[in-house]
């Protein structure tokens, strides 16, 4: 393997209702909640220390049961920001798609597995104090 992982960065879901879902998650396992001007309404990031949950609210403006919708959306491990590099190589070389964002704090490369989940590999690309000093919302 030409890369490692740091660790599981979060667990992106889909919820109904992001506030009483971050709420729930504030009451129940202590979780922060951290709404970042840079990102607008969501995420809904609830984190303990540098692991969490990313709270993005569910469509329900389709007929369809919305709670057949409410999902993980995607799964992200941490990695340094030289094996972001060598993930973005062994991406290219695996003939992998990918895609890869700006989130400002930090940056991301997706792409999906054999089933269809997404699976994000997120480096933080601003100083580490920087953005876990930020104080949670509430």
């Amino acid at each position: 393997m030409s890369f490692s992982i740091d660790f599981l960065d979060h667990v992106a879901i889909m919820v109904a209702d992001v506030n009483a879902s971050a709420d729930w998650y504030e009451k129940v396992l202590g979780l922060k909640r951290y709404q970042l001007p840079e990102w607008g309404e969501y995420p809904a990031f609830m984190l303990a220390n540098k692991a969490g949950v990313a709270l993005f609210p569910v469509d329900s403006s389709n007929n369809n049961s919305y709670k057949n919708r409410i999902r993980i959306d995607h799964f992200a491990f941490n990695v340094t920001n030289e094996n972001f590099e060598k993930a973005k190589q062994q991406y290219e070389k695996l003939g992998l798609q990918f895609q890869i964002q700006d989130h400002h704090y930090f940056h991301s490369i997706y792409t999906k597995d054999l089933d269809g989940h997404v699976v994000e590999l997120t480096t933080l690309v601003v100083e580490e104090k920087d953005f876990y000093k930020i104080k949670p919302s509430k």
